[in-house]
């Protein structure tokens, strides 16, 4: 039977979603945890996609094929009993074998949180603590030439390996409350370190570094050394996922 798996998790204390040899990790803990209900058979879990160091889900999904005979309820209980507290299963639900966790994903919406306030150490996990004042007016406007279809080249990292870079983003944001900013994309899909640097190139704007329009040129260069620093990984979370 194979299960599509809803949960959620603080990536603060592991090496990433993906499984690394030596390393703890998402996947390894909730693959664990699946190998533990179906009689100790060693159960794979395939993702919509991987998150990085440092970056957190609220809303994740994975599938699993399971030889035991289990209630989608109780499948949700043994995995939150064999999982640690800042992983959590929000819910089971069975579905057809040719149903695909990674392939069948319609949308993705990424948040990214900075604070320009004053440093808050309690939320230094989960907040970039910028600390600095940024221009948001400039930022909303160099926001919006995210939106649509694009060659994504110049903000995807590793982009050697890729062949194919174009995405989709069907919204781009900026809301800025108690001196908070929230960075808002959706998307057909996301590469890896794409938002990340979105972000990155979002706040030298802010800093009066280069101009809204320049994000355009640097989408049509597709030349990842243009499009600057990488934004931190704490700041970042898979906020939903649609099929």
């Amino acid at each position: 039977m194979r299960f599509l798996i809803q949960f959620s998790y603080d990536g603060t204390s592991y090496s990433g979603f993906q499984t690394q040899r030596g390393k703890d990790t998402i996947q390894e803990r909730l693959e664990n945890a699946l190998t533990e209900v179906n009689n100790h058979q060693r159960t794979i879990a395939v993702a919509t996609g991987r998150t990085d160091k440092g970056v957190h889900a609220l809303c994740q999904y994975a599938h699993a094929d399971l030889q035991v005979n289990i209630t989608e309820a109780k499948l949700k209980r043994a995995l939150n009993s064999h999982l640690p507290d800042d992983i959590h299963v929000i819910e089971t639900k069975m579905v057809e074998d040719s149903f695909h966790a990674r392939y069948q994903v319609k949308e993705k919406t990424y948040e990214y949180l900075l604070n320009m306030g004053e440093y808050n150490p309690l939320e230094r996990n989960t907040v970039f603590q910028y600390n600095h004042s940024l221009d948001i007016e400039k930022m909303k406007e160099a926001i919006s030439f995210f939106l649509g279809t694009h060659d994504f080249r110049a903000f995807v990292t590793d982009n050697k390996e890729k062949d194919n870079c174009i995405r989709t983003i069907t919204k781009a944001l900026i809301e800025e409350k108690d001196q908070k900013i929230r960075f808002l994309f959706s998307g057909d899909g996301f590469l890896r370190y794409q938002v990340r640097n979105m972000v990155g190139i979002l706040i030298r704007v802010g800093e009066g570094k280069i101009l809204p329009e320049k994000i355009s040129e640097i989408l049509e260069s597709k030349d990842r050394t243009k499009s600057g620093k990488t934004a931190p990984p704490e700041g970042l979370c898979l906020l939903d996922v649609k099929y």
